[in-house]
C-alpha cells in the first residue's frame, strides 16, 4: 500500500488559485471530462446542441429509422406477396348489362349483351400486338411485372395536375381487367401490385399479353381484340392491318373519346394518338420509317348498335354515358363492366312528346324517294328545365341504328343567329355604349343596311343581310325581329368581341367549341356549339341570368352502393337585368318577328331563329318561363357524312328557323306544358329599354368614312327610323305557303308578276322594277309593300311575304350568295 502522506514542504492549496504540478492523465476518447477539470491538450470538446438544433434528430437517429422503415416495408412486402393470391376471374371479365331507367324509375334502355370472343396469340398479327406495345407499354418483354418509379410519377403528375394518369405496366392492366376491376381505391391498387409481382414470376410474358388483348375493353360494346375488329372494321383479328392494328390500339387509351364515327369532334384527337402509335413502332424498329410514311387513316366503320338501343334509345344511353365519363363520374372502362342501375332525368311522356312533334311536324313529311334532298335531312333537340338544369328530353335522330350520331351533341354545324342575343347579353352586362356614345338598350338606333362596313374593329368586315335587303335606321329590338346582321356585327365590336365570348361561355357554351375566335363575325354565329349547349345557355337566360349546369342523372347505384355525382352549384352568369332584358327582346321575336310560328304553343315564349351558312342547318331556340328547347334541321350525306345544304328538302327552296325547327318547338312545347297554366314572363329591364327610340344625333367628325362623294356617311342620318313591317309566319304563314310564295310571294306580285318574271329579275327585278323602278320604289315599297306589307304579311308578296332565311322581312328572290346566312 502505498504512501499516502504529503511530502515535506507542502502548503495547503488555496482553492482560488488554479492547481499545479504535474498534469493528469488525458481522457480517453468518447468520455465526458471529469466535472472540474479542463480538456487535454490534443482533443477536441464536445459542443452541446442549443436552441432549436436540440429539436432535430442526430444522424444516429436517422439512420435507425430509415434502417426501420426498410425493414418494416421489407417486411410489408414479403407479407403482402405471401398473403395475397392470384383470385379467379372477376365476375367483370364477363361483363354485366348497366339499367337505365326514365325519371320514374320506368326502364329506358338495357345496353346490351356482353360482346366478346378470345383468341389465341398466334392469331393476333404480329403488327397489331406492337401496335398495342407502342401504345400502352413499349418495354414491356424487358420489364418486370410492376414499374414503381412509372408508379409514383403518375401519382405525383396526377396530385400536381397534369392529368390522371395510370404508371400501370401492362401486366398491372391485365390484372385489373381479369381478376380485380376498375374502381380506384387504395385497396385494389395494393391487390393489383402484388398479383402483377406473382403473375409475373408465374407465368409468361406472351401470357400476359394474350390475356391482356382478351379483356381489354375498345368501345362499341367491344370487349377483347376479336370483337373490336369486328365492331370497327367487320373482320377478323387476322386480317386486321397494320394501320388498323395501330387505331384499336389507339381505343385502348379512351374508347369512347375516340371513336372517331360517334365523337366526330374528337378526330384529331384521335388522329393525334394514332401517329403516336405508330411513330412509337418506328422508334422500336418494329415498323419501317418508309412504310410509316405511306400509312394512312383506316376509316372505321359505322356503328352497329345492339337491337336494344334501337329509337332514341340509343341516343340517350350514349349521351348519358358521356356525361359520366366526361365528368369523371366513372371513367368508360369501369362503366363498362356493367351491374349499374342509371336514374336519369329524362321525363318519358315529353320525349315521348318530343319524337312525335319531330315525327309529324318533319318525318311524315319526308319523301326521300321522289325528293334527293330530303335524304339528308336530320334533326336534334334538347329540353332543360331551366330552374334544376335537368335534361328532361332529347331528340338524337331518326333511329340510333340508322343514323348513329347523335345530332343533339354533334359540335360541326353552324349556330347562326341563335347568337346573336348572346352579344346584346354582353352590350347589357358591360354597359356598353355604342361608337357614338349612346347607351346600348333595345330602344337603341343602329343603321342596318346591307354590307354597312363596321366602325371600330381591327378586322374589315362588311356583313351582308338575309336577301341583301338595307334596312336605314332601325331599333336594336326590330334587329332582332328581323335578325339584321349588319346591326348585330357593328353591335360585337362596340361591346368587344372578348367580352362577347366571355359572356357566351358564362352562359353556358363550352369555352372549346370549334370555330369560336373572338372576331366580328362570331355575332353572326359561326361557332359550332352544340344543340345541348345552345340550350343550356338559353336556360341561363331563362332562369333570370343564373347558370345551373345541365345534368342527365338523378342517381347511380351499384348493389348497395351509390355513386356519388359531381356539385351542381347555380352561379349568376349575367345580371338580371342583361337576361331579362334579352328576353324582352325574344319575346318581340315570337310576337312580331320571324319566330311567330312559335306562337302555336298556346305559351307566352321568347326565341330566336338562325339559319346556318349555306343553308346547313336550321335553328329555333326558344323557351317559356319554366321549359326551354332548342331544335336544328342539319343537312348530312347519309352516304359519305359530309354536311350537305337543306336547299329543296321538303320541297321547299329555302328552309329557315321560323319554318319546321319552329313549328316542332311549338308542338312539343304545346304537349311537354299540357296540363299547366300559361304564365307570363316576369322581367326586371335595363334602365330606358322600356322608353321610345331617340334620334340619333348627327356627327361629321368622322371624315375617313365619309363616301367621296360627299354624302354624309350611314350613321348620320338624323330622322326617326320607320320599323319595317314584320311577317306573320316565317315561311308558313306569308313566308312561302299563304301568300310568301303562292298567293303574292312568286304568283301575284312576288316573283311572278313583278318578283322575277315581270318586275323581278328579268324586267326589273334587281335592276329597272327590282330595286329602282318596280322592286322598292313602284313595285317593292309603294304597290309592293301594299301587296307585301298589307295584306302580304298575312302573305302577300315581295317585300316581306317572300323572307328567306328565318321566314320574314327580307325579300328572297334568289339565294343569297352570303356566306354569312342569318
Amino acid at each position: 500500500m502505498s504512501d499516502q502522506s504529503r511530502p515535506p514542504g507542502w502548503t495547503p492549496r488555496d482553492p482560488d488559485t488554479p492547481p499545479e504540478g504535474p498534469p493528469t492523465q488525458p481522457q480517453k476518447p468518447g468520455t465526458a471530462p471529469q466535472p472540474g477539470t479542463a480538456p487535454q491538450p490534443g482533443t477536441k470538446a464536445r459542443r452541446k446542441r442549443t436552441g432549436w438544433r436540440r429539436a432535430l434528430p442526430t444522424w444516429r437517429m436517422v439512420l435507425g429509422g430509415v434502417l426501420l422503415l426498410a425493414l418494416l416495408l421489407g417486411g410489408a412486402l414479403v407479407a403482402g406477396y405471401l398473403l395475397v393470391d392470384i383470385p379467379p376471374a372477376n365476375s367483370a371479365a364477363t361483363a354485366q348489362s348497366n339499367v337505365y331507367l326514365y325519371s320514374d324509375g320506368s326502364q329506358l334502355a338495357r345496353d346490351g349483351e356482353v360482346n366478346r370472343v378470345n383468341v389465341p396469340l398466334s392469331q393476333i398479327p404480329r403488327t397489331v400486338q406492337e401496335a398495342v406495345l407502342a401504345a400502352e407499354d413499349r418495354d414491356f418483354y424487358s420489364e418486370r411485372a410492376v414499374d414503381p418509379k412509372a408508379m409514383v410519377r403518375a401519382a405525383w403528375n396526377t396530385a400536381t395536375g397534369k392529368g390522371t394518369q395510370s404508371g400501370s405496366t401492362i401486366t398491372q392492366q391485365y390484372v385489373k381487367n381479369y381478376y380485380l376491376g376498375q374502381e380506384q381505391t387504395i385497396n385494389r391498387k395494393v391487390k393489383e401490385f402484388f398479383i402483377a409481382i406473382k403473375l409475373g414470376r408465374e407465368k409468361s410474358k406472351n401470357y400476359i399479353l394474350e390475356g391482356y388483348l382478351n379483356t381489354s375493353y375498345f368501345g362499341r360494346n367491344a370487349y377483347g381484340i376479336q370483337a373490336a375488329a369486328q365492331a370497327y372494321y367487320g373482320k377478323d383479328v387476322a386480317n386486321l392491318t397494320t394501320a388498323e392494328g395501330a387505331y384499336l390500339a389507339t381505343l385502348l387509351n379512351s374508347p369512347s373519346a375516340f371513336d372517331v364515327v360517334s365523337h366526330p369532334q374528337s378526330r384529331p384527337r384521335a388522329l393525334a394518338r394514332w401517329n403516336y402509335v405508330l411513330d412509337g413502332m418506328v422508334k422500336k424498329n418494329w415498323l419501317p420509317a418508309a412504310e410509316r410514311a405511306t400509312t394512312q387513316f383506316p376509316e372505321p366503320g359505322k356503328v352497329r348498335a345492339a337491337a336494344g338501343l334501337s329509337g332514341q334509345r340509343g341516343y340517350l344511353v350514349e349521351a348519358i354515358k358521356d356525361y359520366i365519363v366526361d365528368r369523371k363520374i366513372l371513367d368508360d372502362k369501369t362503366l363498362a363492366e356493367g351491374g349499374y342501375r342509371i336514374t336519369t332525368t329524362i321525363d318519358r311522356r315529353r320525349q315521348n312528346a318530343f319524337v312525335e312533334a319531330v315525327d309529324e311536324q318533319m318525318v311524315a313529311k319526308l319523301d326521300p324517294e321522289k325528293r334527293k334532298a330530303d335524304r339528308v335531312v336530320r334533326a336534334g333537340g334538347v329540353s332543360i328545365d331551366p330552374a334544376t338544369g335537368k335534361v328532361v328530353a332529347m331528340y338524337g335522330g331518326i333511329d340510333y341504328t340508322k343514323q348513329y350520331v347523335n345530332n343533339a351533341t354533334r359540335h360541326d354545324y353552324q349556330v347562326a343567329s341563335t347568337f346573336k342575343p348572346f352579344v346584346f347579353a354582353a352590350a347589357v352586362e358591360n354597359d356598353t355604349r355604342t361608337q357614338d356614345g349612346r347607351r346600348i338598350t333595345p330602344n337603341t338606333i343602329y343603321n342596318g343596311d346591307n354590307k354597312r362596313p363596321v366602325v371600330g374593329g381591327r378586322i374589315r368586315f362588311a356583313p351582308e343581310n338575309e336577301g341583301q335587303v338595307s334596312y336605314g335606321n332601325i331599333t336594336v329590338n326590330t334587329a332582332t325581329d328581323l335578325s339584321v346582321n349588319a346591326v348585330y356585327a357593328q353591335m360585337a365590336v362596340d361591346v368587344g368581341t372578348a367580352k362577347v365570348k366571355d359572356t357566351a361561355i358564362a352562359l353556358g357554351i363550352p369555352e372549346d367549341t370549334p370555330n369560336f375566335p373572338p372576331v366580328p363575325a362570331m355575332a353572326l354565329g359561326t361557332l359550332q356549339a352544340s344543340v345541348l349547349d345552345m340550350t343550356q345557355a338559353y336556360a341561363t337566360l331563362a332562369d333570370h341570368g343564373r347558370r345551373t349546369p345541365y345534368t342527365f342523372l338523378e342517381k347511380i347505384t351499384k348493389g348497395d352502393d351509390t355513386i356519388g355525382l359531381p356539385e351542381r352549384t347555380p352561379t349568376q352568369a349575367v345580371s338580371r337585368e342583361a337576361a331579362d332584358t334579352t328576353t324582352s327582346m325574344l319575346v318581340s321575336v315570337v310576337d312580331n318577328g320571324t319566330g311567330t310560328a312559335a306562337l302555336a304553343a298556346g305559351h307566352p315564349a321568347a326565341g330566336k331563329t338562325g339559319t346556318g351558312e349555306l343553308d346547313r342547318s336550321a335553328w329555333f331556340a326558344a323557351y317559356t318561363p319554366d321549359l326551354v328547347t332548342v331544335v336544328s334541321m342539319m343537312g348530312q350525306d347519309p352516304d359519305t357524312g359530309a354536311l350537305e345544304s337543306l336547299y329543296n328538302a321538303l320541297g321547299e327552296p329555302r328552309i329557315g328557323g321560323g319554318g319546321y325547327p319552329a313549328r316542332i318547338w311549338a308542338a312539343y312545347t304545346k304537349t311537354a306544358l299540357e296540363g299547366s297554366d300559361p304564365v307570363d314572363f316576369d322581367l326586371e329591364l335595363q334602365p330606358g329599354a322600356g322608353e321610345p327610340p331617340p334620334l340619333p344625333p348627327a356627327q361629321t367628325d368622322r371624315p375617313e368614312e365619309t363616301p367621296g362623294d360627299g354624302t354624309p356617311p350611314p350613321w348620320v342620318r338624323p330622322t326617326r327610323p320607320v320599323r319595317p313591317t314584320p311577317p306573320t309566319g316565317g315561311q308558313d304563314n306569308g313566308g312561302r305557303d299563304n301568300g310568301g310564295r303562292d298567293n303574292g310571294g312568286q304568283n301575284q306580285g312576288g316573283q311572278t308578276q313583278g318578283g322575277q318574271d315581270n318586275g323581278g329579275q328579268d324586267n326589273g327585278g334587281r335592276t329597272q322594277g327590282g330595286q329602282t323602278q318596280g322592286g322598292q320604289t313602284n313595285g317593292g315599297t309603294t304597290q309592293g309593300e301594299q301587296g307585301g306589307t298589307t295584306t302580304g304579311t298575312t302573305g302577300t308578296t315581295g317585300a316581306t311575304g317572300g323572307r328567306g332565311t328565318d321566314g320574314g322581312g327580307a325579300t328572297e328572290g334568289a339565294r343569297p350568295p352570303s356566306a354569312f346566312l342569318e
